[in-house]
């Protein structure tokens, strides 16, 4: 059984690679990127494939059994929901018998905030997926602790006070390792097969977050809410994130939007999808030190 992951550059291509290693002979992993000289991951078979390519990805996916399609960047420019149906066309097209989506977590609360149009794209593709006639597994990631830490280190270097607009809501967070895990456990096996698994370990509010993150990395920050609008205007002065629009601003004050209104307040399968719990959040933090 030869397994490809596509967008394999990437985070959690590259973690999800190195773990599928571990699981199948290394000549039956296949990374396909759009610049396979960027793939970092040693002793495997790399394609190019493009998304925006369909007959590159056919070619790319060409006697592969089972594809691990990682979702397109959701600031990452061009249409989306026309990228993913194309790789899963090709899939089809290339004889591939199973795909595994990475999607995202949530709930139809989702309606209305700023991330619902990004948020729709993956629920789009996830119905797509279902009805194209491949074997599949939908993998709602959790969304990635590895990130908001990041932001969390900032904060502790810039005054020491993190700011967002989610206020108390809760949410799933898994780390990147934690969802490579997961994601090869599920290439491999059958547990998951026609099922939407969602994929973190603890539900825990910013508060919570910040607090833990700063007992594990010694770090001095505490969690300020503020309003979603301010939240855009931070964001904005920020130069990277202002280059790329107000849109872009918007989409990320919506993931902290659907925090607040309870979007990612849903339950978790990692334990069926990984064959084990996921780790405690304390120590997923203690292992990005």
């Amino acid at each position: 059984m030869r397994i490809a992951v596509t967008a394999a550059s990437g985070r959690l291509g590259t973690v999800t690679l190195e773990h599928l290693k571990h699981r199948v002979p290394h000549d039956n992993v296949v990374a396909v990127a759009r610049n396979p000289s960027r793939v970092a991951v040693k002793g495997i078979e790399k394609r190019v494939g493009d998304y925006q390519s369909p007959e590159q990805m056919r070619a790319a996916l060409e006697e592969i059994d089972t594809v691990i399609m990682i979702s397109a960047p959701v600031a990452g420019g061009g249409d989306r929901l026309a990228m993913h149906r194309d790789v899963i066309n090709a899939a089809k097209k290339a004889g591939v018998r199973k795909l595994i989506y990475t999607s995202v977590i949530g709930n139809e609360l989702a309606e209305g905030t700023y991330f619902e149009p990004f948020y729709r794209v993956n629920n789009d593709t996830e119905r797509f997926l279902m009805e194209s006639g491949l074997e599949w597994v939908v993998a709602r990631n959790g969304l990635y602790l590895d990130l908001d830490l990041l932001h969390i280190r900032h904060a502790h270097e810039h005054g020491g006070v993190y700011r967002n607009n989610a206020g108390e809501g809760r949410c799933g967070y898994i780390s990147i390792e934690e969802l490579g895990f997961a994601l090869a456990r599920v290439a491999v096996t059958e547990h998951c097969d026609g099922m939407a698994v969602n994929l973190f370990g603890e539900l825990h509010t910013q508060a919570e977050l910040v607090a833990l993150a700063s007992e594990a990395l010694g770090l001095n920050v505490r969690y300020e809410p503020i309003s979603l609008e301010a939240n855009v205007a931070r964001f904005m002065q920020d130069e990277r994130i202002a280059a790329r629009g107000e849109d872009v601003a918007k989409m990320l004050s919506g993931c902290f939007q659907c925090m607040e209104k309870g979007v990612y307040e849903v339950t978790s399968q990692f334990e069926r999808a990984a064959g084990r719990p996921a780790r405690p959040l304390s120590e997923q933090i203690a292992n990005l030190a």
